[in-house]
């Protein structure tokens, strides 16, 4: 899919507030109500948008423990990655996780109301995933920047 610089600022603008109507969009895309609703959809129905998402306080909600989890596992091959990735897309509280290179074959951000129950969810992790060596865990001691926005250059040629 092709996008212009309209769609570019649009992405720009709805990864910050998603909640912003069109009118208030147009006041800084110089586009329609409903070009601006257009091109939403479109880009929605493309999939460069995935989906719309509220970002929520953690503290107030009783989730305020972060932990970044480092894992290595025995053997790399793909049927054993893939079950792997499809069990960690399945558990709630692992936020993010990240196949990368290096001395650590993923690294995990994780969510947990209370260290009980991050040692239960790495427990299982240890035994319903057998090709998992081993794990490392940093505990987060206090949030700096917290963000999922993907800065979209206004120029094509990127």
């Amino acid at each position: 899919m092709q996008l212009d610089r309209f769609d570019r600022q649009l992405l720009n603008l709805v990864q910050q507030d998603s909640s912003l109507a069109a009118e208030r969009l147009a006041e800084q895309v110089p586009l329609s109500p409903s070009a601006i609703q257009r091109r939403l959809r479109r880009m929605r129905e493309q999939g460069v948008i995935l989906r719309d998402a509220a970002i929520v306080d953690p503290l107030k909600i009783g989730r305020p423990n972060f932990f970044i989890v480092s894992l290595e596992v025995e053997r790399e091959r793909p049927e054993l990655l893939a079950q792997l990735r499809t069990w960690l897309n399945e558990q709630e509280h692992i936020q993010q996780a990240f196949y990368v290179t290096g001395e650590v074959d993923f690294v995990l951000i994780v969510t947990a109301p209370h260290m009980e129950a991050f040692d239960a969810l790495m427990s299982r992790l240890m035994q319903e995933n057998v090709n998992v060596r081993r794990f490392t865990t940093n505990v987060s001691l206090g949030l700096v920047k917290r963000g999922l926005t993907i800065p979209v250059s206004l120029d094509e040629a990127v």
